[in-house]
Parts: structure tokens; sequence; C-alpha cells
């Protein structure tokens, strides 16, 4: 169960997480851990990618306290994805504990799940950045070319 007021991070993933981060002299694309933990939750979520956490990183990352990302102004992002994932907008109520943490386990998923997605895409990779910009150049001229796509079907009556 999530530990309310803090996001938590699966200990197979801190490195990952660490290495992404500009911090302590690293040259990762992220300034902050929770900068990384909201990029991952929402490509966990583009990609319907949602993975339990198993063994929780009690270092460095340890868990990130929430009002850190309410700071950061990324709450929002927690809270839409439990309305999305519940189907209850009851779920964003600031007076239950228990949907705090309903809604920070169901944001921990699909970051779990998004590093998951960015440990397969930045393996072998020398610089993340450059390879983080070229995963969202696809996705942007992938977009594109959907859109652009000529549909026949609003002719039909």
């Amino acid at each position: 169960m999530a530990e309310t007021g803090r996001i938590r991070v699966a200990k197979d993933k801190a490195e990952l997480v660490k290495a992404l981060t500009s911090a302590e002299g690293r040259t990762g694309p992220f300034q902050t851990f929770a900068d990384v933990i909201v990029f991952a939750a929402t490509l966990g979520v583009k990609h319907k990618k949602r993975v339990a956490l198993g063994e929780i990183s009690k270092r460095e990352p340890a868990p990130i306290r929430v009002e850190h990302f309410v700071s950061m102004g990324h709450d929002w992002v927690i809270k839409l994805l439990g309305v999305t994932a519940t189907q209850d907008i009851k779920v964003i109520s600031p007076f239950e504990q228990e949907f705090e943490t309903q809604r920070n386990s169901v944001f921990e998923e699909y970051a779990n799940g998004g590093l998951e997605i960015l440990q397969n895409e930045l393996r072998g990779a020398v610089d993340y950045t450059e390879r983080i910009l070229l995963l969202l150049s696809y996705e942007r001229n992938n977009k594109k070319e959907q859109q652009e796509e000529f549909d026949l079907s609003k002719f039909l009556s």
C-alpha cells in the first residue's frame, strides 16, 4: 500500500531515476527526481503501462513528499491520473486519506510503467538527453502522420 504523503520509486528503477537527473554532477535531462517521475508517469499513461512497484527504494531516491510535487505544480497530474484510473471524482478529495493513498498508488504504478519503457528505450545510450529527445520527436512526428491521414469516413452517410 502507498505511503501517504509520499511518492515511492521501485528499487530496480532507482539507478535510472538518479541517472536522469542533473543533480550532483550528473548530466541527466531532468532537474529533480520529481520531474523524472512525472515524465515517466505520463509516458506510462500514453502507453497504457501500469506496473506494481514491488520492492521500494529506501535510499536515493527515497520516497518523495507530495508537497514537492505540489510546489512544482505537478500535483494536478497525480489527481488527474487518479480520476482517470478510478473513474471517480471523489478520489481528488483532500479530506480522505484513503483517496490520497489510492491516487498516489495509481501515479506510482504509471510512473513505474513509464520507467520500464525508459529502461528499454535508453538501454545502451550514452547520452540520455539525446535519446529522450529522439523519443519525443518520434512521438510528435508519429502523431502528425496520424492526424494528416485523409479520412474518407466523414463523407459516408
